[in-house]
């Protein structure tokens, strides 16, 4: 099995999409962690990789949908539905003009329900989903330190083209490789500030990482980006037999907002390192 992490970006500018994005890919026994593509050249990449060897999964860091109650009001019946709608120019058309339900911007304020009592921000798997009280952002929320908003909408284009290109995206279609799933990089790094240098050496001077490539190690001291899709790839290496077994949603709202993939034995996992 081929296995992919990347850590994506919602930056608007090609300069910043290089920078920002991460591809950690682990084959033939070893990883590369490169940066330096696109948006879409990082599309390019796992259509290729999938050609090379169909036996591939990929893990990437954004929300692949939205609270189900967004889709129906966008009358959207499925995922596949809500994607098509965002690859036709609607999720920009929402990062460019005041709306009433993105925010995080200046002058945008999050709005009253978007937690307690209504929860309304946030999809299902993200109020499930968590280490040491940091939980996965609102999609709604396109501004502020850690926002996944603008990234998302930017992100689920990919997933349409992918979808096209013979991927099966879980939890959504019937697993089957090459597939795409929702990662949460968060919960492979463990707690902690992953934006200082002696965090990320810390961790990756545990044992699971250290037989792993120099040049790997080094990219991920110095980049916080860098170092989530290392996290991410080794956890999901770690765990290949399990991914190979995941099946379709049958719940009907998790079939609508999908679902952060999150391996059995977690805790045991980011404790080990």
């Amino acid at each position: 099995m081929r296995i992919i992490a990347i850590d994506w970006s919602g930056d608007k500018t090609l300069s910043g999409q290089r920078r920002k994005i991460w591809i950690a890919d682990w084959h033939d026994n070893t990883v590369t962690l490169t940066s330096g593509r696109t948006r879409e050249q990082t599309a390019e990449y796992l259509i290729e990789a999938a050609n090379q060897m169909p036996e591939l999964v990929a893990g990437l860091d954004f929300a692949f949908s939205y609270p189900a109650w967004f889709l129906r009001d966008q009358r959207c019946p499925s995922a596949e539905a809500f994607w098509s709608l965002i690859a036709n120019g609607k999720g920009e058309e929402w990062l460019s003009q005041p709306n009433s339900f993105c925010w995080g911007r200046k002058g945008s304020r999050c709005p009253t329900d978007h937690r307690a009592p209504a929860w309304r921000g946030f999809r299902q798997t993200d109020r499930e989903i968590g280490i040491a009280g940091i939980q996965p952002k609102s999609p709604f929320q396109i501004g502020g330190a850690g926002a996944v908003g603008t990234g998302s909408l930017r992100g689920i284009p990919i997933l349409h083209r992918l979808r096209q290109a013979g991927f099966s995206i879980w939890p959504f279609n019937a697993f089957r490789m090459p597939a795409a799933f929702e990662i949460y990089p968060r919960l492979f790094t463990g707690a902690g500030n992953k934006s200082r240098q002696e965090f990320r050496a810390a961790h990756l001077s545990h044992l699971r990482y250290r037989a792993l490539p120099e040049e790997a190690l080094n990219e991920a001291r110095n980049s916080e980006d860098a170092f989530d899709a290392l996290c991410s790839v080794i956890e999901m290496k770690d765990h290949a037999e399990e991914l190979a077994s995941l099946h379709q949603a049958t719940d009907p709202v998790e079939l609508l907002e999908g679902k952060i993939w999150r391996p059995e034995g977690l805790h045991e996992s980011v404790q080990r390192g």
